[in-house]
């Protein structure tokens, strides 16, 4: 009895801040993952300090962050190395924790260094944090304490929506459902015309100077990206409203959804190229571009499509379309338009790879093989994606050493980091202070690695309601074991491992879920697993 009750204690009060507290035994060991962190620490040029400097890394991560085991250990390592830079990223303000893109200060951010364009991103992986104390905060800041929510497109409402699906708290998110509706109701003032389209820039989109963006009036065009962020946040608010009990305004915006949903597939849709393609504005009519370009995919972020659509995919792995070997181009490869250029604006959206479209892309993709009945893409290609995207975070240094690396945009043939490259000897063979200072890129945090872990390839499906879901998009026979152990989720804590022969972890033979320590779900081989929270 003490020996249970002193283990709780340790659980509950050491560390940083609240989380699940839970008496139980874990399958893996925290300390096992420390030389990760020690390495990391190691080889990094600590140009820049928020809340968590490298000195207290390990002692954040070691209380915060689902642990991982795998038989890659390039992977795993990957998988560590991102929450690594995550937490370099948390930043208390007066305002609260917010968490920032670049570490260095860019004349471009709004207030505290802050910029909405990767939010969404942050709070899909930030969400898997054991304390959400950082996330709530942050969240509120977009609209109470200063921040710029529509600087650039955003899925805000959708993003937290989602956060709220791993830290179950209803009163957080009716809270601030007034802030979100009204957030929506300014979008459809800037960027809602008369067709029933939103509008955007590419650059506003993040996503400048891009193919069909240069075909717009001053880049402008009806694209994928924004309509589905925006079906997302009217699907937040109606669900959201749905909690609150308002009726009339969840019926307001599921019937919003609906309308925005429509637009995107009976408009954005290009039968003939079988992709969502933009719609340049200004042009004159509504001819969509005749480029097919990477964000096309967004609107499966959000499980728009129908299972028709399904037939865009097949250019993912296409070499003509968007495969490359260190992760997929923003622009088909067959365009004339097409470019890998080391001139001009450093950051260009015309061929290179981004990590931002990279993980949406591998989250419409697990939605695809989650939600649709269709065999265009199959687990192996999530698989071969992810893989692709991890084998790229990295850099060999000068000194010919390889290490961990995550920044901009990267040629999608050799792994270069493009805009690094150009950055680092831009203003008299050395970096630019107009642009950001030296290392501007490192660490950036611009995209999520963790998440696409812990809901796709391991398949953790968060949900609203007490039904959880788990589906593992890993191929069968490619691992012999893996944990993933202590996530967070309802107030509880999850494990969920595979264990081919049952020695790995002495749990048994086959897949099988924990809660709160206690086993709720078995099954010979990997596949899908429904049970109650």
């Amino acid at each position: 009895m003490k020996k249970a009750f002193f283990r709780w204690c340790a659980v509950f009060w050491f560390g940083w801040g609240a989380g699940p507290a839970l008496a139980q035994d874990f399958v893996l060991q925290t300390e096992t993952f420390k030389p990760y962190v020690t390495a990391f620490n190691e080889n990094d040029e600590e140009l820049y300090k928020q809340l968590i400097p490298n000195s207290k890394a390990w002692a954040f991560l070691s209380q915060q962050i689902p642990l991982f085991e795998c038989p890659d250990k390039q992977l795993e390592q990957t998988y560590y190395f991102r929450w690594w830079t995550f937490r370099k990223h948390l930043k208390q303000t007066p305002a609260g924790y917010i968490v920032t893109e670049f570490l260095p200060d860019v004349g471009w951010a709004g207030k505290y260094n802050s910029i909405n364009c990767p939010a969404g991103h942050h709070f899909y992986e930030g969400r898997w944090l054991r304390d959400n104390k950082y996330l709530k905060d942050y969240a509120r800041f977009w609209f109470r304490g200063g921040g710029s929510p529509r600087a650039y497109s955003s899925w805000a409402a959708d993003a937290i929506s989602a956060f709220g699906k791993v830290h179950s708290d209803t009163a957080f998110l009716t809270d601030l459902l007034p802030d979100l509706i009204t957030d929506f109701q300014e979008w459809e003032k800037i960027r809602l015309d008369s067709t029933g389209m939103f509008w955007q820039t590419d650059n506003r989109d993040g996503m400048e100077i891009s193919i069909a963006g240069l075909l717009g009036q001053k880049n402008e065009g009806y694209r994928a990206t924004i309509n589905s962020y925006m079906f997302g946040n009217a699907r937040a608010l109606a669900t959201i409203a749905q909690m609150a009990g308002n009726k009339t305004v969840a019926n307001e915006y599921t019937w919003k959804a609906a309308t925005i949903r429509r637009q995107i597939l009976t408009r954005l849709w290009d039968d003939k190229a079988k992709f969502f393609k933009v719609i340049p504005r200004g042009a004159g009519s509504l001819v969509r571009a005749d480029v097919r370009e990477l964000h096309g995919f967004t609107p499966w972020y959000f499980s728009i499509p129908e299972e028709k659509h399904a037939v865009a995919w097949a250019q993912l792995t296409d070499q003509q379309g968007f495969w490359a070997p260190y992760g997929p181009t923003t622009a088909e490869q067959r365009h004339p338009g097409f470019q890998l250029l080391y001139e001009g604006h450093e950051c260009q959206w015309n061929g290179p790879s981004w990590p931002f479209s990279t993980t949406i892309t591998l989250t419409a993709l697990a939605n695809l093989l989650n939600d649709y009945n269709q065999k265009v893409l199959g687990k192996r290609d999530f698989w071969n994606l992810l893989l692709a995207y991890s084998r790229s975070q990295e850099r060999i240094r000068e000194d010919g050493r390889r290490v961990p690396w995550i920044d901009e945009n990267l040629n999608p043939y050799t792994g270069d980091w493009i805009s690094r490259t150009r950055l680092s000897t831009m203003e008299n063979g050395s970096w630019s202070a107009k642009k950001g200072g030296r290392e501007r890129g490192k660490d950036y945090n611009h995209s999520a690695f963790c998440d696409h872990v812990i809901s796709g390839l391991i398949g953790i499906r968060p949900s609203h309601t007490n039904e959880l879901v788990i589906n593992p998009l890993l191929p069968e026979d490619t691992w012999d074991y893996f944990c993933l152990d202590r996530v967070p989720y309802h107030g509880k804590m999850l494990t969920v491992l595979y264990d081919k022969t049952g020695k790995k972890y002495g749990k048994g033979i086959g897949f099988r879920v924990f809660v709160n320590g206690i086993e709720k779900a078995s099954a010979a081989h990997l596949q899908r697993l429904t049970l109650s929270i």
